[in-house]
């Protein structure tokens, strides 16, 4: 299957609220509708994670995390287009996102992925797309496909074949709060 007909594939599973495993520009992630409280609720049930435990989301462009955020701060457009890595910005106002997936401060992390499938896969579905990394809660990220459990790729609806047979060890993403005063904490370099 080509990647253009992998991305229409994934999104037809988003759409329907199910949940997708995908590459994205860091590691695998488990990914759903973020605007869809039972999708994601899926999700903390298949990582057996507490949904106090907020995830994140990504999009494809910087005009885009406009409009999950009340305020969006000028320095986030100098962060996204300075960034050498993967950059995960935790913003403050979260909004039009499941609420189930928004921190209980109200904030929410979002990240401009530069990765062709899941930039396409963005971009085709035109809304923000959980992406947690695909491991039960306690246990250790997986850096490729490989080392993703069978009980995970079991509880999913739809597997991306598209980069499955990559040996190449992924990192996360590099993780800043940005306050809306301006104020920048780096939580992961």
């Amino acid at each position: 299957m080509s990647m253009s007909q992998e991305i229409k594939k994934a999104r037809e599973v988003l759409i329907r609220g199910g949940v997708i495993l995908y590459p994205t520009d860091t590691i695998w992630g488990l990914g759903c509708d973020a605007t869809n409280p039972e999708a994601v609720r899926r999700v903390y049930e298949i990582k057996r994670r507490a949904e106090s435990k907020a995830m994140l989301v990504l999009v494809d462009s910087i005009e885009k995390v406009a409009a999950y955020v009340q305020d969006l701060p000028d320095l986030a457009w100098d962060l996204t287009e300075l960034a050498d890595k993967p950059m995960t910005i935790i913003y403050d106002g979260a909004r039009n996102l499941a609420p189930n997936l928004i921190a209980e401060d109200g904030s929410i992390g979002i990240r401009i992925t530069r990765e062709a499938f899941s930039q396409g896969l963005c971009q085709a579905f035109h809304k923000a797309i959980v992406s947690t990394s695909a491991n039960i809660a306690g246990e250790p990220s997986p850096a490729c496909f490989a080392e993703i459990s069978e009980e995970i790729r079991k509880a999913v609806d739809y597997i991306v074949d598209y980069r499955r047979d990559e040996k190449t060890k992924a990192a996360p993403s590099a993780i800043v709060k940005l306050g809306t005063g301006g104020e920048i904490r780096i939580i992961r370099p």
